[in-house]
């Protein structure tokens, strides 16, 4: 049996209190939505349902998936993809561009602080507690002085936009950020979905940041080379983040290894195993946690990394990004500090505000906290993928009440924040056009230079009101558009 046409009513369009990103007020299109708003307008359900059947047949064909953990079994999905994109005005972009590129800098000055002189404690910027505290800090790692001063090479930063209009910066995340082959995905989707579309509006490429990255590792890299050596370590084929592996090795030429794949030498340099012998690596793009990279200096039980790549790399044999170590700075308390990072190290303003954020360690702010959980968003501080994560408004008294146990048990464990009204955007569900919220994860490179991707990943909330955009737990993506104002 032929499925229902989709019926889509522009003028029922709902209105919510949170500022939508493409309709504004009495259902007009925000500048420069415009032509897009038209655009689908003029098409009838019958031809948006097509459209978006051609987008899930492409996903399928293409293998785009992510996996999620489930009762102990890893399960391949297809992607979540909305053929709606969404739309950023290229002179707010390139405030937001130079804000993640500033961020980035003062992170990195901060870790490689921590790794050395630790001024930022001496001078009480940060209190040195609340660093060490966290426990993502590396002995290992004091003394290393990597290339450039850079720790970390990739960033994935989550922004929101609140009622205000105003962009946030959420969360950093530094270790082993994700998503970024999604974003490219998404464009490749839109391509064939709406290619007049994207003709018309110009819209600011993103394919180039396979490239990019490729020459950020080649900056990194020990030997002076034209053609370094790179690989990519991943976890193998079970991790949630495999597609990913496979389609930046693929798209930058560089090798996907297992840890399997790589041994350290009687010289301390690491050597990839090949049907032609052994060759000498240059550079680690790791996609594996800190604590899973060296046997021989963390976790004697794993068997995901390489026996003495701590050693190769503290000797300056091989360069791995993002450094060990780096998750000194991804936390959502250390978070809180960064606009003061930036004014330490780097004598500026910050361009891109913080959301506020209540240190639940502080008994002040922990007892306003708890005192006002139905009014917060409360988050587990090395978290991620939105596990965790308690929001006061919709969480039941019995949620409320656990979350309260849980801070008083761990302080530092926790932070909250005031509820963000995410901004939302028009989102097909089933046949239904419906404003669903959203949020961006653009990606920030530093090596030899700085790079910002344009737009990023926009993940979006594919249920009504539901403000958890995470893939793992319902979420979806759409193509992001930066065009000229």
């Amino acid at each position: 049996m032929a499925q229902t046409a989709l019926h889509i009513d522009w003028r029922a369009y709902p209105r919510t209190a949170a500022l939508d990103e493409l309709v504004g007020p009495g259902g007009r299109a925000r500048p420069p939505a415009g032509a897009l708003l038209n655009f689908l307008k003029r098409l009838d359900g019958a031809e948006l349902h097509n459209r978006r059947k051609a987008a899930e047949q492409a996903v399928r064909a293409l293998g785009i998936t992510f996996t999620v953990y489930s009762d102990g079994a890893n399960i391949d999905r297809q992607w979540p993809f909305d053929i709606i994109p969404r739309i950023l005005r290229a002179s707010e972009w390139r405030k937001v561009e130079a804000g993640l590129a500033q961020r980035l800098r003062a992170l990195n000055c901060f870790i490689d602080d921590v790794y050395h002189r630790q001024h930022i404690f001496r001078d009480r910027v940060i209190p040195a507690e609340v660093v060490m505290a966290a426990g993502n800090y590396r002995d290992a790692c004091a003394g290393v002085r990597p290339a450039h001063g850079v720790w970390a090479h990739i960033c994935g930063s989550d922004l929101v936009r609140d009622s205000d209009g105003q962009l946030y910066v959420l969360e950093d995340n530094l270790r082993v950020p994700s998503g970024v082959s999604y974003m490219i995905e998404n464009r490749r989707l839109t391509k064939r979905v709406f290619p007049e579309l994207l003709e018309a509006y110009q819209v600011t490429p993103v394919g180039e940041y396979p490239a990019q990255l490729f020459d950020t590792l080649a900056s990194i890299s020990p030997r002076r080379s034209e053609t370094p050596e790179i690989v990519v370590l991943t976890p193998g084929i079970y991790n949630s983040a495999y597609f990913e592996h496979a389609f930046l090795a693929q798209q930058m030429g560089a090798e996907l290894v297992e840890g399997g794949d790589l041994e350290v030498g009687d010289d301390d340099c690491v050597y990839m195993r090949t049907v032609r012998g052994l060759v000498r690596v240059d550079v680690i793009y790791r996609r594996v946690d800190d604590a899973f990279l060296d046997p021989e200096c963390f976790r004697k039980d794993s068997l995901l990394g390489v026996p003495g790549l701590m050693r190769a790399w503290r000797l300056g044999k091989v360069a791995i990004a993002n450094a060990p170590g780096t998750g000194v700075a991804d936390d959502k308390v250390v978070y809180a500090y960064v606009p003061d990072m930036i004014r330490y190290y780097l004598s500026e303003e910050p361009l891109l505000p913080n959301v506020p954020t209540y240190f639940c360690h502080d008994p002040l702010q922990r007892q306003h906290v708890l005192q006002n959980l139905d009014k917060l968003v409360v988050k587990p501080t090395n978290e991620s993928g939105g596990y965790g994560i308690l929001i006061g408004p919709t969480a039941s008294r019995a949620a409320r009440a656990a979350c309260a146990e849980a801070i008083r048990a761990n302080p530092r464990g926790h932070v909250a924040q005031p509820v963000v009204s995410l901004s939302t955007a028009p989102t097909l569900l089933g046949r239904e056009l419906v404003p669903c919220h959203v949020d961006l994860r653009p990606f920030c490179l530093q090596g030899a230079s700085s790079y910002v991707t344009a737009g990023g990943l926009t993940r979006v909330a594919m249920r009504k009101g539901s403000l958890v955009v995470n893939s793992s737990q319902g979420g979806g993506s759409k193509d992001t558009w930066v065009v000229a104002d």
